[in-house]
């Protein structure tokens, strides 16, 4: 059979078609950008002036103050430009926005982080570009309802930072016991750090007697146009301290409460301002938060509307202004979102920086690349022909294509733990192509068998060994936590588009090219 001949063959077989048609699938899923340019929002500080003007993750920046924004470096400089009090014009594929730039921690930025515009769907892991991993444990046993509930209030709490690739989820080890795994991609916050391990039970207390807790509080109001904020800031003694500020609205039940309560106290004078008898006492995870006057105003009155208020410390003004502002912003989140059923401790915390996400990202590629052409060579020297190892590393190449396909697909997430099982996928697709191999050119077995029953016995040993690894992945993939469940995952997907797509096709090249 000539070369034309045997080319025809190979295409005419509805085997290399699936392989075909699946790699194409595969570039739609992965949908490379090539000329894909500019920086993304990827998060949004928590009641920043950015968010509140509707700034969101996700956009594409195009320019700050009409400065065309192309790379990470163009934001930098921008940003490091600006000034407290300045008006920042933000211009993104979504909108424009103007709003006032205000100093986090010291400095002065935009209120917001961007990285460079995604090149194509695949989502890379916390090892690839840095970020955090949380392994929580709760202090109690939980039904599965409260650790659905523990999920949803942890995710409605890390929303309010804006960040574009997070995960939270239930895992749970060997021996059975449940851990929260939060992994925030792109970012390294401590206070979304603090605020995920923080239980966050609210109550307000008037002596003994619970007035209302966070169940109780139905709005709460985060914006300074609406009167919340920081005041009253001065010296005190070794340093400055400033008072934060928020209205709350409360529920009609807890009102009646109030008022049934207040109604029972004797008046007191501070200085000339007359005021309950008792303060309303503010407690957050059982520890004492602030303590308010009450004024006789309130006195039995069935009030709906109250301001949540609490200290801010530090050494300067502006650092105890960015304290006050940092447990503000806390306190609002936990009212927002709830407080968590029951006390988590920090079982374990990896935080990788981006720099050395882009190293692991590096040295992967050059492992998965190295992989298979080391594998050519020795598949060369093992057959000493060409029609043979190409075939196998083209192969081999097409597999590993279909998997980051796959991971698109389904949004999986490319970390070192993925890397492994593709590089643990081509170690067994290799092998099985090495049996089909060697059994179609008569290596192992009679010469006498025809080719569809060397093929089959191939297949019989193939499909054993890919039972075998799909049995060894399954309690990986059950109970296994953070990495384990990314390797047994890939291994799982790789090892099926192997036996069921890339090995079918194989065969019949092979088979074709040996006749």
């Amino acid at each position: 059979m000539d070369t034309i001949s045997k080319i025809k063959e190979i295409f005419s077989s509805w085997r290399v078609w699936m392989l075909i048609i699946f790699i194409l699938c595969s570039v739609a899923a992965i949908n490379p950008k090539f000329d894909a340019t500019g920086v993304e929002i990827t998060s949004v500080d928590t009641n920043s002036s950015a968010e509140i003007n509707g700034v969101r993750a996700g956009e594409v920046l195009k320019a700050i103050n009409d400065n065309q924004i192309q790379t990470v470096e163009d934001f930098n400089k921008q940003s490091s430009a600006l000034q407290s009090g300045q008006v920042v014009k933000i211009s993104t594929d979504k909108s424009t926005y103007s709003y006032i730039a205000e100093a986090k921690d010291g400095a002065v930025s935009a209120g917001f982080s961007v990285d460079k515009v995604p090149t194509s769907n695949l989502k890379q892991g916390l090892d690839l570009i840095g970020g955090v991993r949380v392994l929580l444990k709760p202090e109690e046993q939980l039904t599965d309802t409260q650790f659905s509930d523990l999920v949803s209030i942890t995710q409605k709490r890390l929303n309010v930072y804006g960040l574009r690739d997070m995960h939270v989820k239930q895992v749970s080890d060997f021996e059975g016991n449940k851990f929260l795994l939060v992994e925030l991609a792109g970012t390294t916050q401590q206070e979304a750090i603090k605020l995920i391990s923080q239980q966050g039970k609210f109550e307000a207390k008037i002596g003994e007697q619970k007035v209302f807790s966070g169940a109780d509080i139905k709005q709460v109001v985060r914006s300074s146009q609406q009167g919340a904020g920081i005041r009253n800031c001065g010296e005190s003694q070794g340093g400055w301290s400033c008072q934060f500020l928020f209205p709350i609205v409360i529920s009609p039940e807890a009102a009646r409460l109030h008022a049934d309560i207040t109604s029972k106290l004797a008046t007191i004078f501070v200085g000339d301002q007359e005021y309950l008898e008792k303060k309303l006492d503010l407690y957050l995870d059982d520890e004492l938060v602030d303590s308010l006057y009450i004024s006789t105003n309130l006195k039995g009155l069935e009030e709906t509307s109250f301001s949540i208020e609490g200290p801010g410390t530090g050494n300067t003004e502006q650092a105890a202004f960015n304290s006050a502002l940092g447990n503000m912003k806390k306190m609002q989140t936990i009212l927002v979102t709830g407080s968590l059923p029951v006390k988590l401790s920090i079982a374990k915390i990896d935080i990788i920086s981006p720099a050395l996400g882009a190293e692991f990202l590096r040295t992967a590629i050059i492992a998965i690349i190295a992989a298979v052409f080391v594998v050519g060579i020795i598949i060369a020297v093992r057959y000493r022909k060409a029609k043979i190892a190409i075939p196998i590393m083209l192969t081999s190449l097409s597999e590993v294509f279909i998997i980051f396909g796959a991971a698109a697909l389904i949004k999986q997430n490319l970390d070192l733990a993925a890397i492994a099982g593709i590089l643990a996928t081509i170690g067994t697709g290799v092998d099985a192509q090495l049996v089909i191999t060697d059994e179609v050119l008569g290596m192992k077995g009679s010469e006498s068998y025809g080719w569809a029953e060397k093929l089959k016995r191939a297949f019989f040993i193939i499909m054993g060994s890919y039972m075998t690894v799909v049995a060894a992945m399954i309690p990986l993939l059950a109970i296994g936590a953070g990495m384990l469940k990314g390797f047994a995952l890939v291994t799982i997907i790789g090892a099926s588009i192997g036996v069921f797509v890339t090995r079918p096709a194989y065969a019949k090249i092979i088979e074709t090219l040996v006749k």
